[in-house]
């Protein structure tokens, strides 16, 4: 059988792999996560939709941790945390799509990217043999889910993309 950073396909063993533990408590209380696992070992945020409660058609609230379905629709939950405006998504690398195009590079606050690859867990809890088969980041929207990624100390590489483009306005003229 092979795990989850075995695999250089686009096809995917399985959708449910959950965030280490230890990214969701080093960037805070969260209040909503709308694609929680229906099973997890670990709460991401105070109130969880699961794929049962199809949390793209609820209203979200607060502040979301958003752990999207990888592949397709992806770009779908972005869109949705965007125009919500508050949250921090984990996703992974891909900076050269057009996902991240349309839904980080030209609507994010902030980056990090992540420094290795991270271990997903599977429902019960068990964390996976393998890292995940792509470099991972995080992608926060709104102010103080910035601060939440420059307070985390977490690893890797910060990009600011509000001060990229001012600083680019700023060389123009």
């Amino acid at each position: 059988m092979s795990g989850m950073g075995s695999h250089q396909s686009a096809k995917a063993i399985k959708d449910e792999w959950l965030t280490p533990p230890e990214i969701i408590k080093a960037l805070g209380c969260f209040d909503l996560d709308p694609c929680a696992p229906v099973s997890r070992p670990w709460d991401t945020a105070k109130h969880h939709f699961t794929i049962e409660d199809d949390g793209l058609s609820k209203e979200w609230f607060g502040r979301v941790w958003l752990n999207p379905p990888y592949g397709k629709q992806t770009g779908i939950w972005l869109d949705r945390l965007v125009n919500h405006g508050n949250g921090i998504a984990l996703i992974f690398a891909r900076t050269e799509t057009r996902m991240f195009f349309d839904y980080v590079w030209s609507k994010a606050d902030e980056i990090l990217f992540l420094k290795g690859r991270l271990f997903f867990h599977h429902s019960n809890g068990q964390k996976a043999k393998f890292s995940g088969g792509a470099p991972s980041c995080l992608i926060a929207y709104g102010g103080g889910n910035v601060r939440s990624l420059r307070t985390s100390g977490l690893e890797g590489k910060y990009i600011n993309i509000e001060e990229k483009a001012a600083s680019k306005i700023d060389k123009i003229f």
